[in-house]
C-alpha cells in the first residue's frame, strides 16, 4: 500500500519541495484545514501529517490509525500532545535549527536601534529637522546616547538563538551575562558568558533580551516588579514570545521612565491591537513578528519537516536535534517494526 502524507495547510507563495515525498513513492495531499475535525476527515489513515497551528490533542491523535510521524513546521511543538503521541507510538519532530541567525540578528538590530535611537532620529530628519542635530547640544529626541562598548547584555534563555546572539554582541564590545536554569556553567563559560541569577541579571543589564520558551510557569516573567529592578537607562528586547512580558506593565514602566525603552518583535496578541499603549510610545520599537524571516530560512522551514517525514517513512529515525520525543522509539518499534 502506498504511503499517504497529509499537509493540512496551504500558504500562497510557499513553494513546497513535494518531490521529497513523492520521490519515496508516497502520495502527497495538501488541503487547508482549520480544525481537528477537518484534519481527521482527510488524514485519519495518513502515515504522516504536518502541523503548525491546529492543535493535535489526545482525541485527534487517538483517531490517527496509521500515523507514524507528526512533523511540526517551526521550532515550537506545543500544539501537539506529546504524551498522547508517544503512547500511540507516533514520532514528533520540529525544526529547532530554524531561523537561528535571523532572530539573533534581529535582536541585535533592535538593540542597536534602541541605543542609537535610529527610528526617532530618522523620523526627525524626514520631518526636516536636520539642523537641530548640528547644535552644540543635542536635541531632546537624541539625548541621552551612551557608548555601547562596555555595557552589559543580559540574555534570558541561552538556547540556540540566545547562544547565537552572544558572539554578535561581544563583537560590539558588550559584556554578556545570562540566566538559564537548564544550562551548565561550563557551557556558558565556553561562550564567555557569566551565568547569574534572574534578579541579578535584571539589576545589572543595560539590555535585557528574552529568548525563553513560553510555559505556564514563566508567563509574564517580566512584570511590574521585574521592571522596577531594571536600570532606568535599560532597554527590554523580546524576540521570543509576547506573553513573557506583561505588556501593560511595560507600557507603564516606559511611560514613567522606569526603563529607557523596548524593542519588541512578538506580542501577546498578534496582530498587536492598534490601540496598544506600547504603540504610542516613541521609545518603543515595534516590528510585526518578522525576526524569523529570510528567503533562506523560509525554504528550510518547509523543507526540513518534509525531509524528516521521508526519513521515517523510509525506515530511519529523524535527526537527533529534531526528534522531540526520542523516548517513543521502543513503542514505535513494537508497533511498526524496526526502522
Amino acid at each position: 500500500m502506498r504511503k499517504k502524507v497529509v499537509m493540512p495547510m496551504v500558504f500562497p507563495g510557499i513553494t513546497l519541495e513535494e518531490d521529497i515525498i513523492t520521490g519515496i513513492g508516497a502520495d502527497f495531499i495538501q488541503e487547508m484545514c482549520y480544525t481537528p475535525e477537518s484534519i481527521l476527515a482527510i488524514a485519519d489513515d495518513a502515515d504522516a501529517i504536518f502541523t503548525a497551528v491546529v492543535p493535535f490533542g489526545k482525541d485527534l491523535i487517538g483517531k490517527l490509525t496509521r500515523c507514524r510521524i507528526i512533523a511540526c513546521i517551526g521550532t515550537g511543538y506545543d500544539v501537539v500532545d506529546i504524551t498522547s503521541a508517544t503512547e500511540q507510538g507516533i514520532i514528533v519532530t520540529n525544526v529547532p535549527d530554524y531561523c537561528i541567525d535571523e532572530v539573533s540578528d534581529h535582536a541585535m538590530a533592535l538593540l542597536l536601534a534602541c541605543v542609537k535611537k535610529l527610528v526617532n532620529v530618522s523620523t526627525a530628519v524626514k520631518a526636516g529637522k536636520w539642523t537641530q542635530f548640528r547644535q552644540p547640544s543635542m536635541p531632546e529626541i537624541l539625548e541621552p546616547v551612551y557608548r555601547l562598548r562596555g555595557q552589559i547584555l543580559g540574555i534570558i534563555g541561552l538556547g540556540n538563538i540566545g547562544r547565537a546572539l552572544v558572539p554578535k554582541a561581544q563583537a560590539f564590545g558588550l559584556e554578556v551575562v545570562a540566566y538559564d536554569p537548564y544550562i551548565q556553567p561550563g557551557s556558558a563559560k565556553k561562550l564567555g558568558v557569566e551565568l547569574v541569577e534572574f534578579n541579578s541579571l535584571l539589576e545589572r543589564a543595560d539590555f535585557v533580551s528574552l529568548h525563553a520558551t513560553l510555559t505556564e510557569q514563566n508567563k509574564y516573567m517580566i512584570g511590574r516588579e521585574e521592571l522596577k529592578r531594571m536600570k532606568p537607562t535599560a532597554y527590554l528586547l523580546n524576540v521570543a514570545r509576547g506573553a513573557l512580558i506583561d505588556e501593560n506593565a511595560l507600557a507603564t514602566a516606559v511611560e514613567k521612565g522606569q526603563i529607557a525603552g523596548a524593542g519588541l518583535d512578538v506580542w501577546e496578541q498578534e496582530p498587536v491591537p492598534p490601540n496598544s499603549p506600547l504603540l504610542k510610545l516613541d521609545n518603543v520599537i515595534a516590528t510585526p513578528h518578522s525576526a524569523q524571516y529570510s528567503i533562506e530560512a523560509t525554504a528550510e522551514l518547509w523543507r526540513k519537516p518534509l525531509e524528516e517525514v521521508a526519513r521515517v517513512l523510509q525506515g530511519e529515525w529523524p535527526r537527533e536535534i529534531a526528534f522531540v520525543n526520542p523516548h517513543v522509539k521502543e513503542i514505535f518499534t513494537a508497533k511498526w517494526g524496526t526502522t
